[in-house]
């Protein structure tokens, strides 16, 4: 008897959002949040045409070729994904960015790009893959590596830790959170909401590299993120049409968060008293983690008052890639009128 393959309300199947057999290592958290993003695109009907990939240079910036194979994909120059993604969710702001990066390629080389994308608050999910190290290069220290840690390869790192979510608050993100590559559910949950944020949502997965940084003691390791992962929250999407169904109450208190969407973020807090819409309680957690050597994931900040990039341009309706000639270029005596002004 022949199986039926399950379809979501577009009709496709999950292995219709899938891309490339991946040739990651084997175990490598990159994988695991590929087959995440597949699964949420699969669940929230996503059509494929509708959303654009977008990479730098790296391990993580490789995995896009593994999901959503029907979907459009640049993978460009080293720390220059955000300069693409401007670009491109310029000319056609109707699509969804899911732009897919590492440690080494936003916090080193890229790191003014990301910086400047996020200030501007270009409307897309940026996923750092964060690993610790270059894996492509034998696995030499990135600046996400956390200081006095010793590696085989890599020998000992001298240099304090950029954070990620640190340096997206500074920017002015408006949705930053951090999640474990390990936390299935966690990831999950965190891209559908990113996905229906107004501007740049920041997600910093840390994302174990099991050929130079899986040690026991790494801060992204698999071992270490299972052992020390605190939660803030206990998180759940709701789609705009879904009915909020609140679950048995975790310590601390519920929290509601209205996406510009009109989906929501139903927030079980599992730390009393955090807020998420306070930024400077945000930025002073986020310190007092790497104080305590602390690995916390969840929400960590949301603020949907910004408007985005496009927004701010005035690009409503239609799309500019989509406009014709005749509307793109002046006619004979609109540039006779402004000729005649330099006569």
């Amino acid at each position: 008897m022949e199986r039926t393959m399950k379809v979501n309300l577009l009709g496709m199947s999950k292995a219709d959002y899938a891309g490339a057999h991946s040739t990651l290592c084997k175990g490598c958290g990159h994988n695991s949040i590929a087959n995440q993003v597949i699964q949420v695109a699969y669940e929230l009907n996503l059509k494929p045409h509708e959303v654009i990939k977008l990479s730098g240079i790296g391990c993580s910036s490789k995995s896009p070729t593994y999901f959503l194979g029907q979907s459009h994909g640049f993978n460009g120059l080293h720390g220059r994904m955000p300069s693409l993604a401007t670009g491109a969710l310029t000319a056609n702001h109707t699509l969804r960015g899911l732009g897919i990066s590492g440690d080494g390629d936003t916090g080193i080389i890229g790191m003014g790009q990301f910086k400047h994308l996020v200030r501007r608050n270009v409307r897309m999910v940026y996923v750092v893959e964060n690993n610790g190290v270059y894996g492509l290069t034998k696995g030499q220290f990135s600046a996400t590596a956390e200081l006095g840690q010793d590696l085989k390869y890599a020998g000992h790192n001298d240099f304090p830790a950029i954070d990620i979510c640190m340096e997206a608050l500074v920017a002015g993100a408006g949705f930053v959170a951090r999640s474990f590559a390990g936390d299935a559910k966690q990831v999950r949950e965190l891209l559908k909401a990113a996905l229906s944020h107004r501007g740049t949502a920041v997600l910093d997965i840390i994302s174990p590299c099991v050929a130079f940084n899986n040690e026991d003691d790494s801060p992204q390791s698999y071992t270490y993120g299972r052992e020390h992962e605190h939660a803030l929250q206990d998180i759940g999407f709701f789609p705009a049409d879904e009915e909020i169904i609140i679950d048995a109450q975790e310590p601390g208190e519920s929290t509601t968060v209205q996406l510009h969407d009109g989906s929501r973020i139903e927030l079980h807090n599992l730390e009393a008293n955090y807020d998420p819409t306070n930024r400077a309680a945000a930025m002073q957690r986020l310190q007092q983690a790497e104080d305590r050597h602390e690995f916390i994931t969840g929400l960590i900040y949301y603020d949907q008052s910004r408007p985005s990039l496009a927004e701010l341009s005035g690009l409503h309706g239609r799309a500019l890639a989509s406009l014709t000639d005749d509307l793109l270029r002046p006619s004979k005596e609109q540039l006779d009128d402004l000729m005649s002004g330099y006569n």
